[in-house]
């Protein structure tokens, strides 16, 4: 499979009162052509602060370190004028903000919002953008397009402002699409029916998919790829198949554990101890340690190098270079 994105040492940092926020720091990964990869971690980890680097949207008092690279296609996109972002964002690559009715223009009907991103990037007429918007609402799944197209987003349910969302980033075919937190706030069923929804979208025209969730009990069945993100660091990463059947680092198995399951009538959820830490001032070693069950002196002075699990598997801690 070719690339379609490739990211290396990315750092984010923010500037504050109180020091410099490290959000992301020294990320790097690839995306394949028509893969679905999903990124995951708690609150604050650094998973939504790298979907807004790839899309070039951070801003002041936040800035992407000088020798971060993000190459998109073959395009180093860090290097892009006005033109060039205008020209990437929407046909090229697209992202699906995780609040809907926030993400929204209140004061705008949903079709107006779809027609605009259509006719800013296509010269069409009216009538050509109100025809294509009504197809994309089809498309993911609104019932009665034309008189949808005609109300306002708190006229529509949670599930279906979601829905809008995905429309207006599917509705120039990217290549790329990002879909930040796309179910929260949704019940399991609306959950299951907009990944599924994605999943017949991403059949119709061949793409790959970028899923940011601190949920791994909704990527089990779509995602091919999975990032596990702590503390703005990588600490692992494989196929699906490798993190739900031979996870490895703690914070993985943590993780794992912490997913509610319906045999477990009775039990006590399981919780990860403890707060992670302060990113202004981050630890030197595995961010995870102090809020880790198995660590031992060395995680706590050195970050480890990426160990190879197999072709596809890497996870980054130091009980795997010790070979415990």
């Amino acid at each position: 499979m070719s690339k379609v994105l490739e990211v290396r040492n990315l750092s984010v940092s923010f500037r504050t009162l109180k020091g410099e926020v490290q959000a992301v720091r020294d990320v790097s990964f690839d995306i394949e052509k028509g893969s679905v990869t999903a990124i995951v971690g708690e609150s604050g980890c650094g998973k939504s602060v790298t979907s807004k680097s790839i899309m070039g949207l951070i801003k002041k008092p936040g800035y992407v370190s000088k020798d971060s690279q993000i190459i998109f296609q073959g395009e180093n996109i860090q290097e892009y004028n006005r033109k060039q972002w205008e020209a990437y964002r929407g046909p090229k690559c697209s992202i699906c903000f995780q609040d809907a009715l926030t993400a929204l223009n209140p004061t705008m009907t949903v079709g107006k919002q779809i027609m605009e991103k259509i006719r800013v990037h296509k010269k069409v007429s009216k009538q050509e953008a109100w025809a294509e918007a009504v197809q994309m609402l089809e498309r993911v799944g609104i019932p009665n397009p034309e008189l949808r197209m005609k109300q306002y987003p708190h006229e529509f349910s949670g599930g279906m402002r979601q829905r809008v969302m995905i429309a207006i980033a599917m509705t120039l075919n990217p290549d790329l699409l990002i879909a930040d937190e796309p179910t929260t706030a949704l019940d399991v069923t609306v959950q299951a029916d907009i990944l599924d929804m994605m999943k017949e979208i991403q059949k119709e025209h061949p793409m790959s998919i970028i899923l940011i969730t601190h949920d791994l009990g909704i990527v089990a069945n779509f995602a091919t790829d999975i990032i596990v993100m702590y503390a703005g660091k990588i600490v692992e990463r494989g196929t699906s198949e490798d993190i739900f059947y031979h996870p490895t680092h703690p914070y993985t198995k943590a993780l794992l554990r912490a997913v509610p399951r319906l045999d477990m009538e009775g039990e006590k959820l399981e919780t990860i101890e403890g707060a992670p830490p302060n990113m202004i001032n981050p630890p030197k070693g595995c961010p995870f340690a102090q809020r880790c069950k198995e660590r031992m002196d060395i995680c706590e002075t050195a970050f480890p190098e990426e160990s190879k699990l197999s072709e596809c598997h890497e996870v980054c801690c130091w009980l795997q270079k010790e070979g415990r």
